[in-house]
């Protein structure tokens, strides 16, 4: 790793490099996915994969630009990971595909590609699908072990594509709530955290499995810091602020709201720190901006997860906060040396 021995001048890293560290980056979080819910989100990946592909070629045509040198950028591979990643296992196959044909098309070409896209793409593509698709977006699969009734590999793709479940076997009987949705509805059901918090779905720091796939991507997220691809900004700022907002109102009522582990390891709290509040298209340049961004998207996302009606806040804290960027980048701009204040 270069940065604390000579040389001091390094080569540049390419678009293409960086978008592969971040994929590879992925692979923890993802193995373990696979561990504890099935391959199935192997598919979604896959089938993310290639329609981002498809559609990202499909655009540059339309703009006549040339193809081949903007696929190998691997950006819309990372847009189709994240997005894949975002909605349950058991989405059918057309949910991912206009998921992620939504993400590049209009969020990311409309505004003229990469580098000129203000929202994140994965986190418009989801917002689209839970709010046009709110059923479908419930159907997460109850992690090995939790469950009554198990599927197959086979039983999964079967359902992905056509819809079918083998006899005997209802929906509900496989997939379950989030552990943040089950939090919310039980609270809402007068119960206490400490009997919520005994149900089977949950572990020892958040929901069985779920804590070990975010202990996956912040494993992930080291690995982008040893590659100094991302700066401890916006990840320390958001866990930090997430934590420090959790406990507050934990400290002031522990019985009804949940300690601040449990929201560090529940939903896509690493998934968004290190690799989507990260991006460094819709993200402040600054360091001090990028600390505000930080720290309000996990304000939003501690608001929407506690008193909204979603689980989880992540994709709509990261959209909301994307629209101040470009204020906050303003705002924060360092004073260029030598510039003289005009004084009125």
């Amino acid at each position: 790793m270069s940065g604390f021995f000579s040389p001091f001048i390094t080569k540049p890293v390419s678009v293409s490099q960086i978008m592969l560290h971040v994929l590879f980056a992925l692979i923890p979080g993802i193995a373990l996915y696979v561990w504890f819910y099935g391959p199935a989100i192997l598919v979604s990946i896959t089938l993310a994969s290639i329609t981002a592909l498809g559609i990202e070629a499909l655009m540059l045509k339309i703009q006549h630009k040339p193809v081949a040198p903007y696929l190998k950028d691997n950006s819309a591979l990372l847009t189709a990971w994240l997005l894949a990643l975002s909605i349950p296992t058991l989405a059918p196959w057309w949910l991912v595909v206009v998921g992620t044909a939504f993400a590049i098309s209009i969020s990311k070409h409309l505004y003229g590609g990469l580098g000129n896209n203000p929202f994140n793409p994965a986190m418009v593509g989801y917002a689209v699908l839970i709010i046009s698709f709110p059923a479908y977006m419930t159907h997460w699969l109850a992690p090995q072990g939790v469950g009554g009734v198990s599927m197959s590999f086979s039983d999964q793709l079967g359902y992905m594509f056509q819809g079918l479940l083998p006899d005997g076997l209802t929906l509900d009987a496989v997939t379950m709530a989030t552990p943040l949705d089950t939090l919310k509805t039980q609270l809402h059901q007068h119960s206490q955290i400490e009997h919520i918090l005994n149900m089977p779905i949950y572990g020892h720091l958040a929901g069985k499995g779920g804590e070990w796939v975010a202990g996956g991507f912040l494993l992930g997220g080291f690995y982008l810091f040893a590659k100094r691809l991302i700066s401890w900004h916006l990840p320390v700022a958001f866990l930090g602020s997430l934590f420090l907002i959790a406990g507050i109102f934990h400290l002031f009522d522990p019985a009804h709201y949940a300690a601040p582990l449990l929201h560090l390891f529940s939903g896509a709290a690493m998934l968004g720190a290190f690799f989507i509040l990260t991006d460094p298209v819709t993200s402040p340049t600054t360091p001090r901006g990028k600390l505000i961004f930080a720290a309000g998207a996990a304000l939003l996302t501690y608001l929407i997860r506690v008193f909204g009606g979603f689980p989880d806040g992540i994709a709509f804290a990261t959209l909301l906060m994307n629209i101040t960027v470009p204020l906050l980048d303003a705002w924060t701009q360092p004073k260029v040396f030598g510039k003289k204040e005009k004084r009125s």
